[in-house]
């Protein structure tokens, strides 16, 4: 026989579902918006495309960019996510894994950094980008979203490494290793849940990032995804062709919205393990 459902269990799925409706309506929403013309999304908010405007979204991508935004944006955090998914993951398995002096003393300074407010560094970020002559390149903005640690991935990823077993970890000095292959071979494999959820963060914080395209950031043939949403918004000010902004605004939205479908199995997994064993 079933179990009868209590009270609470009737509330903790009303608000499953009501969470669940909160997300899932505003895409489906503004994803029947971009299908409409210009006549009916005045007219009624609403209601439903009578014709599938196809073609809004065939606008959005030329000439409103949308689609050479996107390809910047690829190229942007892919080599980012790349680059600094490396240096996390060595600088997670320097600080956990590796005896030195000062490590300890390096952490500390490293949890200090988290009471600093991220927007102090912009200035003296810029002068360094002007200096080495890398603003308004995509390239150098990828140099800096790789060469700034987060402390919170640094964190997450180092509890998860220094939960592991010294065990193989010394088999394979005894076997002749050197400390890369040791990280390369032993580490590195046995951090996959860790990696990947970092990296599934990672991109998803470099996909969404404004703040850094935004500043550096001149031409807009270079613009990304975010600052090209920005600026289709400003130019709604004049055009008023909203449904075309949807149709932009939707195109931006599937690179996420495929990540997580695929990975969000994998996030939580990550995560909690991570969690628990850190």
């Amino acid at each position: 026989m079933k179990e009868k459902m209590t009270f609470m269990d009737v509330l903790w799925r009303l608000v499953l579902y009501v969470w669940a409706l909160s997300i899932l309506f505003p895409l489906a929403w503004v994803f029947y918006e971009s299908l409409k013309s210009n006549p009916e999304f005045f007219k009624d908010i609403w209601s439903l495309p009578k014709k599938m405007q196809w073609s809004n979204f065939t606008t959005a991508w030329t000439e409103y960019g949308f689609g050479r935004s996107l390809l910047n944006t690829l190229y942007y955090v892919g080599g980012s996510l790349v680059l600094s998914l490396f240096f996390t993951t060595l600088n997670a398995y320097a600080l956990t894994r590796v005896e030195f002096k000062g490590r300890q003393l390096i952490w500390g300074l490293i949890m200090l950094s988290l009471f600093l407010p991220g927007i102090n560094a912009l200035v003296p970020q810029y002068v360094i980008m002007r200096e080495l002559h890398l603003t308004n390149s995509l390239t150098g903005l990828v140099l800096l979203s790789s060469l700034g640690e987060s402390v919170f991935y640094l964190m997450l990823l180092g509890g998860f490494m220094k939960s592991l077993p010294k065990d193989l970890e010394e088999s394979a000095y005894m076997d002749g290793a050197s400390i890369f292959q040791v990280f390369w071979r032993v580490i590195v494999p046995l951090s996959t849940p860790g990696i990947v959820t970092v990296a599934i963060f990672k991109f998803l914080g470099f996909y969404n990032n404004f703040m850094g395209p935004f500043i550096y950031l001149s031409d807009p043939k270079k613009y990304t995804i975010a600052v090209q949403m920005y600026q289709a918004n400003k130019m709604m000010e004049f055009t008023a062709d909203w449904v075309t902004l949807f149709a932009g605004v939707t195109i931006a939205m599937v690179p996420s919205v495929i990540m997580f479908m695929l990975f969000q199995r994998m996030i939580m997994q990550g995560a909690t393990l991570g969690a628990v064993k850190g």
